[in-house]
């Protein structure tokens, strides 16, 4: 078997219905495989994999991981799946029928470990006035991601999990999905993605890419609100405090060189210079505000619901 394509799910069956329609039309060249792995749901998940099943091109398989988390379900797909290439997307997307054929191309060229590719938006509307145009929010938030036409390598930029595929070898060499950082019911937990890569760099491991490789991620319309954009930059907070405590990765920029701990001096676990720029962006939020500035004033909020999660997975870790 050349490829499994993993897809994780909870809850969103009808939307799963649209995205295995879509993924039967593929035309690969090599052999594939579908496994959905369906993360304690509560709907009509295995109704609609097994009705698929039935007139599906190629071996769709269902499976059920009662441990919450999308790494933990992707984990036991990861497990199970028997190709050599191992493809990860999600419950809402759309695909070209030459998908697993650019993905193969991608290794091919580049003679890497892993990849990644970008994820085009399928906005349900209109896209909300008040949205940040900055595409750290577009690409976290909403999954979607775009960082040109050129390959490169990965080191500082890490791949969306909606669009990615991983050679089975360097599982065995970096390891699965952390399931502490991975996205869980009631939480918006992330992260899980930038966490693999750093221990994937860490065994040698190389990554591209390919700008050639797209999927097209449906934006559901519940997540154009600004409580989910908020909840989603506190989560986040959350996941980067998490890293900050395990690998020792700067909470602002990850994809800079890590700070020297010994030197950096802390507040409750938070290094000081952070609350500084916290208070910042709150004089920004204000002032944006004032001038009603509704765009600015947002991007401001967020950053202070980010700060909002680290201070509380902070002063939990030193509790």
């Amino acid at each position: 078997m050349k490829f499994s394509i993993l897809i994780a799910t909870f809850n969103r069956a009808a939307i799963l219905d649209g995205t295995l329609k879509s993924l039967a039309s593929l035309q690969p060249r090599a052999s594939w495989e579908v496994v959905v792995i369906d993360n304690n749901s509560r709907d009509h998940t295995r109704q609609v994999v097994e009705s698929a099943a039935a007139t599906f091109p190629v071996p769709l398989r269902y499976m059920f991981e009662r441990e919450p988390g999308r790494s933990a379900a992707l984990n036991t797909g990861f497990r199970a799946a028997l190709g050599e290439i191992l493809v990860t997307t999600d419950d809402d997307v759309r695909v070209e029928p030459d998908w697993l054929d650019r993905i193969a191309a991608g290794f091919e060229a580049h003679g890497c470990d892993y990849i990644g590719g970008r994820v085009l938006p399928v906005w349900p509307g209109e896209r909300p006035d008040w949205m940040p145009a900055r595409n750290e929010v577009l690409c976290g938030v909403l999954a979607v991601l775009d960082y040109g036409q050129t390959p490169f390598r990965y080191g500082k930029r890490v791949p969306l999990g909606v669009n990615m595929a991983i050679r089975r070898d360097a599982l065995r060499r970096a390891g699965y999905f952390d399931a502490r950082v991975g996205r869980k019911a009631g939480t918006l937990l992330g992260q899980e993605v930038r966490e693999w890569c750093v221990r994937a760099h860490a065994a040698g491991l190389v990554g591209y890419y390919i700008p050639d490789v797209v999927v097209q991620h449906l934006i559901p319309q519940d997540r154009l609100t600004k409580s989910y954009f908020r909840r989603w930059y506190y989560w986040r907070g959350v996941s980067r405090a998490i890293l900050y405590a395990d690998c020792g990765l700067d909470m602002e920029n990850p994809e800079g060189p890590p700070p020297d701990l010994a030197r950096v001096r802390h507040i409750a676990g938070v290094p000081r210079y952070m609350f500084r720029t916290a208070l910042g962006h709150l004089k920004e939020a204000v002032a944006a505000r004032v001038a009603g500035d509704r765009v600015k004033s947002f991007d401001a909020d967020l950053w202070l619901c980010f700060y909002a999660g680290i201070v509380r997975r902070r002063w939990r870790d030193r509790r």
